[in-house]
């Protein structure tokens, strides 16, 4: 609607309406989580879904400043399958933050509320870390291979931790939210990787797989995602100041299967699962490339 105005502006305004808007929810999503402090299982699952509920408005007044200033043609694929009733791990090729953005938008109420895995220390950023704790972020903390070298006690203690931490998504649909390149793709880390995807950098099997072994009895379905930006991956400001006008998206649902969860120390484990993962990200460098061509 008013994307004809300056570039400079609309990013001023759309930022002040983002920041507006954040500040608006934290409150009623604060005091929830105050309200759902005593310890009754049905009492918390009632609270967990009006937090939600605020989480969704949140993204849906979000979305509202995209469409007010920016012009964009989202060509998007692969929604028809989804519901909001179902346990999804969902995953998706990462180029920038505005990709965490994308996401919300084309799932915001087509699956349950999208959540990502948060290193534990992050709960400690002033207002927005208490918000993804009342949201039921998962915090996870993980040990490196040279600390549990010296601590071999707390062999499987970041599991245990991430399974308690996750066992109330027992009782509630959830979307869990995972990157598994772990950094935003450039040409520079392709080449300093050695990359053998053409749009993408090497997948990190460990970290999905961790994932899967503390939640695999409550995750349903896997959801990979395909993020292209035909121009070029934006920035966040190219993103709010109205820049972009061309989005795909391509969405494909896939069976969580017995068979990919198992501890990843175990190496024919990690051979099989490594295998799995390298599979599922060659074919969205296919898809990434018929995109570029305009095939799909």
């Amino acid at each position: 609607m008013l994307h004809f105005l300056p570039k400079p502006l609309i990013g001023i305004i759309s930022f002040l309406m983002y920041l507006l808007n954040t500040l608006f929810w934290a409150g009623p999503v604060l005091l929830l989580a105050m309200l759902k402090l005593p310890p009754i299982r049905l009492w918390q699952v009632a609270i967990t879904y009006l937090l939600d509920t605020c989480a969704s408005a949140w993204i849906s007044l979000n979305n509202f400043t995209t469409s007010l200033f920016s012009k964009i043609h989202w060509d998007i694929k692969g929604l028809d399958k989804l519901s909001v009733k179902d346990w999804y791990l969902v995953v998706a090729n990462h180029q920038s933050w505005v990709d965490i953005l994308v996401l919300q938008k084309v799932m915001n109420r087509q699956i349950p509320f999208l959540k990502f895995f948060l290193k534990k220390e992050l709960i400690y950023v002033p207002v927005i870390g208490l918000c993804w704790w009342a949201l039921d972020f998962p915090f996870m903390k993980r040990y490196s291979a040279a600390f549990l070298k010296k601590h071999p006690q707390l062999k499987g203690k970041d599991i245990e931790t991430t399974r308690k931490a996750c066992e109330k998504f027992r009782y509630k649909p959830v979307s869990v939210m995972n990157f598994l390149e772990g950094t935003r793709f450039t040409p520079e880390k392709q080449q300093q990787q050695q990359s053998p995807f053409r749009h993408l950098l090497k997948p990190r099997a460990g970290g999905i797989s961790f994932v899967l072994n503390a939640m695999g009895e409550h995750l349903h379905k896997l959801l990979d995602v395909t993020i292209y930006y035909p121009k070029g991956a934006p920035s966040f400001w190219d993103f709010i100041s109205g820049k972009v006008h061309d989005i795909k998206v391509r969405v494909r649902v896939l069976p969580i299967e017995q068979h990919l969860i198992g501890d990843y120390e175990d190496p024919h484990f990690r051979e099989r699962f490594q295998h799995w993962v390298n599979q599922l990200w060659l074919d969205k460098d296919r898809q990434l490339s018929a995109l570029q061509q305009g095939e799909v």
